[in-house]
C-alpha cells in the first residue's frame, strides 16, 4: 500500500455536452507544460479526443505522449482504469504524478468522487483534490434550466470555468456568472477562451484537501450576515438545485453541530451534493475543517485560531431542494 504523502492527486474535469472539455485535454495533452498526467478519457464522450490523438493499438489504449503526459481510454470501469494505471506506475511501465478524469457530458460526478473514498485500493493510491466544471456560456443558461445534470454538475465544483464568453454579449454572460454564484457560491470562477486556463487553476486546488485551512467562500460573497443567508432561488433557474450559506461569530456547541449534522446526512444524504466550511467549535483553539459529499464526511484540525483573528464559521451546503428554514434554525440553536 502507498504511504498517504505519496498518493496521486485526482481531479475531475466535467461539464454539459460542447462546454469545451476537450478542448482543455487537448492543450493538456500536447502543450509543454513540464507536467507529466495521466489523462482518463471516458470513450463514450461526445468529443473522443482520441479520434486526434490517442492511437490505439488492438486492445492497447494508453499511450504515452511527447510531452511527458499519458492517455488512456476507460476500456472497463474507472475503478479497473485508475487500478491499472496505479499498477503500471508503480512498475515502471509509465510514468506520471498525477490524473485528470474527464466525465461525459451527461455525467454525474457524485459517483466519481465517492470512488475515492469508498474504493479501500483506490484510496490507498490517489487522493481526489477538485472537481472543475466547464460551463459553455452560450447554451450554459438553457442547460442550467431543462436539464438536472448540468445543475448538478456546477453544484459538485470547486471550480467554474466559464468558455465561449466571445459568443454572448457581457451582459448574458454576467448574468449567468451571478446564477452560477447562486448556485454553488463557494466555487471560484474563470473565464477562458479556447482551453487557455491557466494549469495552476486546475491542478493542486486543494478542494478535498483536509489538512490546509480552508475558505469556503471566495472573495466576492457578502460576509455581513452572522447567522446564514441561503442563495438559488431563482425563480426561471435550477429551483432544484440550492445553496445555503452559514456564518457565526459565536462558537458553535460540538456535541449540538454533530447530532445536526447527523441528521442532515440521513435524512438528506443523496441529496447533499457539496458541503464544506471553517467551524469554531466551543473548547478548541484549532479551527476545523469539514468537508463532504453525499452521505461521506470528513473532519480535520486546521491552524489554530489567531489571538487577533475573528473566530468566524463559514458553512456551505450544496444540494437539491435543502429545506431553508429547518437547516438555518437548526443551525442557530448550534450556536453557543
Amino acid at each position: 500500500m502507498m504511504a498517504a504523502s505519496a498518493r496521486i492527486p485526482a481531479t475531475v474535469v466535467t461539464g454539459f455536452l460542447g462546454a469545451g472539455k476537450s478542448t482543455l485535454l487537448r492543450r493538456i495533452l500536447t502543450e509543454r507544460h513540464g507536467r507529466r498526467i495521466a489523462v482518463v478519457e471516458n470513450e463514450f464522450a461526445e468529443e473522443n479526443i482520441d479520434s486526434d490523438i490517442l492511437v490505439e493499438s488492438g486492445a492497447e489504449q494508453i499511450i504515452q505522449m511527447s510531452n511527458g503526459c499519458v492517455c488512456c481510454s476507460i476500456r472497463d470501469d474507472l475503478r479497473a482504469t485508475l487500478g491499472d494505471l496505479a499498477r503500471r506506475r508503480a512498475q515502471g511501465e509509465i510514468a506520471f504524478d498525477q490524473v485528470l478524469i474527464e466525465t461525459t457530458g451527461l455525467a454525474d460526478p457524485g459517483p466519481i468522487a465517492q470512488t475515492f473514498f469508498l474504493d479501500p485500493e483506490i484510496a490507498a493510491q490517489y487522493r481526489p483534490d477538485a472537481i472543475l466544471t466547464l460551463v459553455d456560456a452560450r447554451f450554459g443558461p438553457g442547460q442550467l434550466t431543462e436539464r438536472q445534470e448540468a445543475r448538478r454538475q456546477v453544484g459538485f465544483a470547486d471550480r467554474l470555468f466559464l468558455t465561449k464568453g466571445d459568443l454572448v454579449s457581457a451582459e448574458s454572460l454576467d448574468a449567468l456568472a451571478d446564477n452560477l454564484r447562486h448556485l454553488n457560491p463557494s466555487a471560484p470562477q474563470s473565464r477562458v477562451h479556447f482551453g487557455d486556463v491557466d494549469l495552476r487553476q486546475v491542478f493542486d486546488v486543494g478542494g478535498f484537501n483536509l489538512s490546509a485551512d480552508l475558505d469556503p467562500l471566495p472573495d466576492g460573497i457578502d460576509e455581513h450576515h452572522h447567522v446564514g443567508i441561503e442563495r438559488g432561488h431563482h425563480a426561471h433557474h435550477c429551483s432544484d438545485v440550492n445553496s445555503l450559506v452559514f456564518r457565526s461569530e459565536r462558537p458553535l456547541n460540538p456535541r449540538r453541530f454533530g447530532q445536526f449534522l447527523n441528521a442532515v446526512i440521513t435524512s438528506h444524504g443523496p441529496r447533499l451534493l457539496r458541503y464544506k466550511g471553517v467551524l469554531n467549535l466551543a473548547g478548541q483553539e484549532q479551527k476545523v475543517i469539514l468537508q463532504g459529499v453525499h452521505e461521506l464526511v470528513s473532519y480535520d484540525a486546521g491552524t489554530t485560531w489567531g489571538s487577533a483573528e475573528p473566530r468566524l464559521s463559514k458553512l456551505v451546503f450544496i444540494g437539491l431542494g435543502l429545506p431553508r428554514e429547518i437547516f438555518l434554525k437548526a443551525l442557530a440553536d448550534c450556536v453557543m
